[in-house]
């Protein structure tokens, strides 16, 4: 049978897996992006040398940005509505 996803795929045991996994992936991102907004500290041992910290410069510019911009958009999609 041509089957899109095997049956094993499909059985609970994976499927929480599958979701344990995206939640752990889920998580290391919502950990960065608090260490990019200086709300929770560095991790003492994650490498510093001068590109991450390029990197990771430019990420906190375009985390910032977006929210700035998601900000504008819900301001005016509600002074819009009154």
């Amino acid at each position: 049978m041509n089957e899109i996803f095997p049956k094993s795929f499909i059985s609970f045991a994976n499927q929480r897996e599958n979701f344990l996994l995206i939640f752990k992936n889920l998580m290391g991102v919502l950990r960065q992006m608090s260490e990019y907004l200086f709300i929770r500290k560095k991790d003492p041992n994650a490498p510093n040398t001068q590109f991450v910290r390029y990197m990771h410069g430019i990420n906190r510019i375009s985390l910032i940005m977006f929210l700035v911009g998601l900000t504008i958009l819900c301001f005016k999609l509600f002074s819009r509505r009154s």
